[in-house]
């Protein structure tokens, strides 16, 4: 397979793996300190089914679903404390992560979806308890702890996409050279840093090897695979005036 050199595309396009990380600190301030996908994904996946497990007797007892579906719980001596004791186990224990986030959220002045889901289940939660003092309306600790798991079901989920997406990026990235070999004037090569390529730049790509980045084929003829970028199977042929995707 002949050689193969093409001319370098504006830098822009120069660098995927470098525009990955930046736009992943991004994503990585959003959740307040998610840097570690994996770790946040097993919290959120533990915390998700203690709770889970928890909210079934919460659920059994509570006074509202039983008057929708006609039962009556078995009572025993603190039955009646089941459901708030529970669901402030469950309020401390699956909102913290929410709680923290919120916190973090507001130093920053800048709220965001933590802190609604904070508010909603703190509103719940002390409303609720305030009931067990005063006569002033229903509870709503089935609808507290309903919310909670629904919310960290959704946070597990969103970690685990992150988690999945960030392996395809890495895996992406980790098929791009770091180095390229530039043609000089005089038709040496020097061996120069993807991320240092400008526009205009003669690069060569030997048989076998990665292209480096986007650009134009000026000399030489080559098939080039590029499943990762376009899906195709089979190695797209190259030459003269063909547009290579680095």
């Amino acid at each position: 397979m002949p050689h193969t050199s093409h001319h370098h595309e504006p830098p822009a396009e120069a660098g995927p793996a470098r525009h990955r990380h930046t736009a992943d600190s991004r994503e990585q301030g959003k959740h307040a300190d998610h840097a570690d996908h994996t770790g946040h994904e097993i919290m959120f996946r533990n915390r998700f089914w203690i709770c889970l497990i928890l909210s079934v007797p919460v659920l059994v007892y509570s006074t509202a679903i039983q008057s929708w579906l006609g039962y009556t719980a078995p009572p025993f001596a603190g039955s009646r404390w089941v459901v708030p004791v529970i669901s402030s186990f469950l309020f401390f224990y699956g909102g913290f992560p929410f709680l923290r986030m919120a916190a973090w959220e507001l130093r920053k002045r800048s709220p965001g979806m933590m802190t609604l889901i904070s508010l909603a289940i703190s509103v719940a939660y002390f409303y609720s308890m305030a009931t067990l003092v005063q006569e002033i309306g229903e509870d709503f600790f089935w609808e507290l702890v309903t919310l909670i798991d629904v919310m960290l079901l959704g946070h597990w989920m969103e970690m685990r996409s992150i988690r999945q997406a960030s392996g395809a990026l890495d895996a992406l990235a980790r098929l791009m050279p770091d180095t390229a070999e530039v043609v000089t004037a005089d038709g040496k090569t020097v061996e120069r840093a993807v991320a240092d390529l400008q526009k205009g730049d003669v690069v060569l790509v030997r048989p076998g090897a990665s292209v480096p980045a986007d650009g134009v084929v000026i000399d030489g003829e080559s098939d080039v695979n590029e499943a990762m970028i376009t899906g195709e199977s089979r190695p797209v042929k190259k030459s003269p005036g063909s547009k290579a995707i680095g």
